[in-house]
């Protein structure tokens, strides 16, 4: 289905769960967050009549986030279900993948057909304090058996922030060379606690790609990687994998969006930044018909504004973070 500003929008991110086995610094303070009630979370049969009704109105892609997706029980049963929907030709995941070496041969076999690690430092010391408490080794086995399955391409998301991470550029960059993987490198935005300081420590992709380009060599521009995604694709000589720039802040791609939210408490969001959104756990639980479900998910794709301005605003909804809303 199209927007009205002629964008066909068939992809649709879906926050499982708002809770997380992570306390990363940009993500949460450290006391960690209020969570909502278990009942006020969409169930999984919920989440699949969504799903049903939104590949009836163009919706063709998946992307399970969370919070931490794979802390969500059930959650093998639900990608088995969601895989099944007629209209939905690609499931994947994005996984901060504590768990993922657990879980992926079960998610493999009930069809997810690609996974996203979040990955922000290679150092397992400076992993404990981003993540407050986490190990690296656990997300390296969880790589590890990515690259030894069927969901390829894998791909790794890297936030860089100025003064903490951002030394590590090269690391990432060389992680290309060694292994098949796509290493694409975000944007800080303004988003849940880091509103604050998200200008001062972000790290524009020309800075990065500049960097990488310096020491390691000229970046050719690539085709894109499968996935429907707003990255841009380039290759080192002779890398295995790809380096992709998300420039959501410095170089935003609103014009090409094709995507709308589900947060973990059933309302579909048109845009990450604005706080409008649709409710359609209230109407689903009332006893709502597909049909009707069908209507509200086209009103929100026809409201879809034109653009975020996170640029010029930051951060505004007071309800709502990341984790909560599905990145």
């Amino acid at each position: 289905m199209q927007d009205r500003f002629q964008r066909e929008i068939n992809y649709l991110r879906i926050s499982i769960t708002d809770r997380c086995n992570l306390r990363c610094v940009y993500c949460m303070p450290p006391e960690g967050v209020k969570l909502v009630e278990h009942e006020d979370i969409l169930r999984l049969e919920e989440i699949e009549t969504i799903v049903r009704a939104a590949a009836a109105v163009g919706i063709r892609k998946l992307r399970l986030t969370g919070g931490e997706p794979l802390i969500r029980k059930g959650i093998v049963r639900l990608v088995r279900k969601l895989s099944a929907v007629p209209g939905i030709d690609d499931l994947a995941l994005t996984t901060n993948g504590i768990l993922l070496a657990r879980y992926l041969k079960s998610l493999e076999e009930a069809g997810l057909n690609r996974v996203n690690i979040s990955l922000d430092t290679l150092r397992p010391e400076r992993f404990k304090e981003i993540t407050r408490g986490g190990n690296l080794t656990d997300v390296w086995q969880g790589i590890k058996a990515a690259l030894a399955s069927s969901l390829h391409p894998v791909k790794l998301n890297t936030v860089i922030i100025r003064g903490s991470n951002d030394d590590e550029i090269l690391d990432f960059a060389r992680l290309t060379m060694e292994f098949p993987l796509h290493v694409r490198f975000i944007e800080l935005m303004p988003i849940g606690t880091c509103n604050a300081w998200a200008e001062e420590k972000r790290v524009p992709y020309y800075e990065i790609k500049e960097q990488i380009e310096k020491e390691l060599g000229s970046l050719v521009a690539y085709e894109e990687v499968p996935g429907g995604g707003p990255a841009k694709y380039y290759r080192l000589p002779g890398a295995l994998g790809t380096i992709g720039f998300i420039t959501a802040m410095s170089n935003h791609f609103c014009n090409h969006c094709n995507r709308i939210r589900l947060t973990a408490q059933g309302q579909i969001r048109p845009c990450l930044h604005s706080e409008w959104e649709i409710d359609l756990k209230g109407p689903l639980r009332q006893g709502a018909r597909e049909e009707e479900l069908q209507a509200l998910i086209s009103q929100a794709i026809q409201g879809k504004p034109r653009r975020h301005s996170m640029d010029s605003e930051g951060w505004q909804d007071q309800r709502r973070s990341m984790f909560q809303i599905g990145g």
